[in-house]
Parts: structure tokens; C-alpha cells; sequence
């Protein structure tokens, strides 16, 4: 009785040991859920996805990460072998992405369906079918990042090509002869200024000698009316006074126009034997007998 005791309980242990390494089997390869073969095709590094990694749809466990090799055709190119649910429903817009748990640097692979009316996608355990693999926004923003650094980069090596000190002391010479030019042509404004001022004056005075114009005119007409009328001689002795009076006024409007005329002339004859000087002011007068410079006309 005590051998066959012995015997059971060796049994039981047998059938207890294979069921536990049945139960370890299944957990180990997946359960038994019939699951479809992927790959999923990568051109940017893949740091912290390791076989046996969980491969989520939409945020739900769906299959495994099974293998993870280069491709033998382009060393370029990552290829990371997935099984998951044959009931998950892949169309041909799926594509994935990476995802990371936490702090651990730990990746999961993040399957994901663009949508729209796109055919399922078949897929055979010996050529499994091919899904994009996309980088994670974290991806994303890092390569943004060190794009924008290198652009940093090479925009403060052009400023400093730009501000090194040769071109500091060129902008300081270009800053010295703007401020130069500008104070030489407020001087020549200033010279102009009074011409410019005498400019109103003259057009009134030629507007005055216009009017006095017409007013002789019609002086005259009527001097010659009254002659023709057979009028007195007292009657042209008083015309001839009227016309005495508009031709003083028009002598003194004359005047006027002449003084105008010359100040104007004056300024644009200084502006044609001196162009320069609209910017750089009028140049000195040469020097005299007895002053430092002068030169007798028979040594030039």
C-alpha cells in the first residue's frame, strides 16, 4: 500500500508539472489566440524597443514584438517582426509608431489606422506583410530641435563674420559720413532757404504787374474812346495824368521783379558753377595777395 501511495503522489507531481509547463508555454508564446505576422519597416533608429516588447492598437494590448533585424538588402533599413490578433482589422492606411512607458526609456510598438474605406490588409506567415513604421512626435520634436540648433549655429557664425572688426569700422566710417552729409546739406538748405523765401514775392509782384498791365490797357481804351468822341483837351490832359500815375506804378512793380530775379539767378548760377555744393556747402573763395595759399597768375 505504502509503494502504490508513493507511486500516485509521483504521478500527480508528473501531471502537475506538465500542466504548469503547458500553462508556461502558452504564456510565453501568446496563449493560444491565432495571431497574423507583420512587419513593420523602419528608416530611423528604434532605441528602447527589445523582442518580446507589447505591441498596442489604439492604446490596447493586440500582439508581441518577435524579432528585430536590419534588413539584409539595406543596412539602412530596420525590420521589426509583430504578431498580433487575427482579429485585429489592419487596413492597407495602417501604420505605426513608438511609444515609451514612462521614465523607463522602455518602447512599445503604437499601431494605429489612418481610417476611410481602404481594403484589409492580407498577410502570410512566410511573407508577412509590410506596415510603416513613423517616428513619435518625441522623434519629431527632437529632430526639430537639433535642426533648429544647427540653424543657430551657423546663424551666429555668420554674425560674427559680419560684426568682426573690420566691418564694425566700416559701419562706424559709413555712420561719421552720413552724419557729415547731412549737417553739410542743412547748410545748403539754409543758403537756399532765403531765394526759396523771395520765390512768393516775386510770382505777387508779376500777378501786381499783371493787373497794373490790364489796367493800362484799359486806361488806354478809354483815352482812345474819348478821343474819338471829339472830346476836350481837358479830357485827354486828365487821361494823359491817369496814365502818368499807372506807368510810376508799374516802373516800381518792375523794379520789384528785377531785385527777385536777380537773387534767383544769383542762387542757381551759384548752383551751376558749384553743383557740389548742393551737398557739401559753397567752397571757399582762393586766397588773395598776402593770405597763406596764394599763388601770382604767372607760377600757376
Amino acid at each position: 500500500m505504502e509503494n502504490r501511495a508513493h507511486a500516485l503522489a509521483a504521478g500527480l507531481f508528473v501531471i502537475f508539472l506538465a500542466a504548469a509547463a503547458a500553462v508556461a508555454a502558452m504564456w510565453f508564446t501568446g496563449g493560444t489566440a491565432a495571431r497574423d505576422k507583420y512587419l513593420l519597416v523602419s528608416d530611423s533608429p528604434v532605441t528602447g524597443l527589445n523582442p518580446q516588447a507589447m505591441v498596442r492598437y489604439r492604446g490596447v494590448s493586440v500582439g508581441k514584438v518577435e524579432n528585430i533585424q536590419l534588413d539584409p538588402k539595406d543596412s539602412h533599413t530596420i525590420l521589426i517582426r509583430i504578431a498580433v490578433d487575427r482579429s485585429l482589422p489592419l487596413t492597407k492606411n495602417a501604420y505605426a509608431q513608438l511609444g515609451y512607458q514612462g521614465l523607463t526609456g522602455l518602447a512599445f510598438v503604437q499601431l494605429n489606422d489612418e481610417g476611410g474605406e481602404a481594403e484589409r490588409l492580407q498577410t502570410d506567415s512566410d511573407d508577412p506583410a509590410r506596415i510603416p513604421l513613423r517616428p513619435s512626435a518625441l522623434d519629431s520634436i527632437t529632430n526639430s530641435g537639433q535642426r533648429l540648433l544647427g540653424n543657430a549655429n551657423v546663424l551666429m557664425e555668420r554674425l560674427n563674420l559680419l560684426l568682426d572688426d573690420q566691418n564694425r569700422e566700416r559701419f562706424a566710417h559709413i555712420l561719421e559720413n552720413t552724419e557729415g552729409v547731412t549737417s553739410r546739406l542743412r547748410g545748403v538748405v539754409g543758403q537756399l532757404e532765403p531765394g526759396l523765401k523771395r520765390l512768393p514775392g516775386l510770382a505777387a509782384d508779376a500777378s501786381s504787374l499783371l493787373r497794373h498791365t490790364d489796367q493800362l490797357i484799359v486806361d488806354l481804351n478809354q483815352m482812345t474812346t474819348r478821343i474819338n468822341q471829339g472830346g476836350a483837351v481837358d479830357s485827354l490832359s486828365q487821361t494823359a495824368g491817369e496814365l502818368t500815375e499807372t506807368m510810376q506804378k508799374l516802373r516800381e512793380v518792375t523794379e520789384g521783379i528785377a531785385r527777385n530775379s536777380r537773387s534767383v539767378d544769383r542762387v542757381l548760377l551759384q548752383l551751376e558753377e558749384q553743383p557740389r555744393s548742393l551737398l557739401f556747402g559753397r567752397s571757399p573763395p582762393p586766397p588773395g595777395p598776402g593770405e597763406d595759399g596764394f599763388v601770382p597768375p604767372g607760377n600757376k
